[in-house]
């Protein structure tokens, strides 16, 4: 029990000494230091080019071709582009609707060559539908 009233005695110091400083809020104030570079354009666009290229590719060695901390390409696929690892390869969080019409047309596709190639009826189980309910 007494290790949370030190905590609490703790905090209670702190903001009475940040007021007694002429702070007006507990809120974070700015850091100073050097500002983030590495999540520029240039940069943002080359790690989606990669990915694009190769879906498989980890994050240390996207920090590898661009020269880029690996905490950097991090928070650009996952932060900015959204993009999450499945089965070992990069895809987006949330399909756009290109997305969900492309899966639409490729279902479409397959589909249609099963039934040409061997004219079974029991292809029909492939799932196709419309691009809202993906």
């Amino acid at each position: 029990m007494a290790t949370p009233i030190k905590d609490w005695s703790k905090l209670e110091i702190s903001s009475v000494t940040w007021f007694g400083e002429g702070r007006t809020s507990l809120d974070d104030e700015p850091k100073s230091g050097r500002p983030k570079t590495s999540t520029n354009e240039e940069n943002t666009t080359r790690v989606d080019e990669l990915i694009k290229c190769d879906r498989r590719m980890k994050l240390r060695k996207f920090a590898l071709k661009l020269e880029i901390p690996k905490s950097m390409v991090h928070e650009i696929v996952h932060d900015i582009f959204g993009y999450q690892k499945v089965s070992a390869r990069w895809v987006p969080k949330m399909l756009t609707e290109d997305h969900k019409l492309q899966r639409v047309e490729i279902s479409q596709r397959l589909l249609l060559r099963c039934q040409q190639d061997n004219g079974d009826e029991d292809m029909t189980h492939i799932g196709v539908g419309p691009a809202e309910d993906f």
